[in-house]
């Protein structure tokens, strides 16, 4: 059985707790499909998930997991509008380059969209970039010339995109190892859990 523990990932189960149960869900770029598989065990939930790699897609075969091998930089029209209860796009929105592309086809063909993210904004990132040097951190782990993030932000840019969009953030949990962070969460979390609708 996959855990948050196992898989090393600590957003797993603030994004179960944000999944009602029995639903729909498309995972963007669902990597080998652990996240997937913990969704079906907590959530029973039902869905696809989308990734471009080889390895991944194979991994996601052997594993049970329901994968659609597409390049998501081009979009998901493959998918009718509204066809998922919940499309989630897990510490995979910062290596988009089409940001504002594939969030709004999120919402298109999801009711909800759930993203999680690094923290930029963290003070270990800004005490790193005063040095003058680009952060490297436990969430941000790769160096600058060998990074796969293109498009790094902070809690409060993604809140102005949502604002700036059209978008009702409906729930928002921070955390710093695991643990949700309340007190200035811009500041001392490094990760970002989002679950958020289009305005009507």
């Amino acid at each position: 059985m996959i855990t948050p523990a196992r898989s090393g990932r600590s957003d797993f189960e603030a994004i179960a707790a944000r999944v009602a149960p029995g639903s729909s869900v498309l995972d963007l770029g669902c990597g080998d499909g652990q996240l997937l598989d913990y969704l079906k065990q907590q959530r029973r939930v039902r869905g696809y998930g989308v990734e471009i790699d080889d390895a991944n897609v194979l991994a996601c075969v052997k594993n049970g997991v329901n994968v659609i091998q597409s390049d998501l930089e081009r979009g998901l029209a493959g998918f009718d509008a509204g066809t998922f209860d919940y499309v989630i796009l897990s510490q995979t929105l910062q290596a988009m380059r089409h940001t504002e592309d594939i969030v709004m086809e999120m919402l298109r063909v999801g009711r909800q969209g759930i993203v999680t993210f690094p923290n930029f904004g963290h003070w270990e990132s800004r005490l790193q970039v005063m040095a003058g040097r680009m952060p490297v951190s436990q969430a941000l782990p790769y160096q600058w010339y060998d990074t796969p993030n293109v498009h790094l932000c902070t809690i409060n840019d993604f809140e102005a995109f949502c604002a700036s969009h059209g978008i009702r953030v409906l729930e928002r949990v921070v955390l710093r190892n695991g643990r949700p962070v309340t007190l200035l969460p811009n500041l001392l979390g490094t990760l970002a859990v989002f679950r958020f609708e289009k305005r009507t």
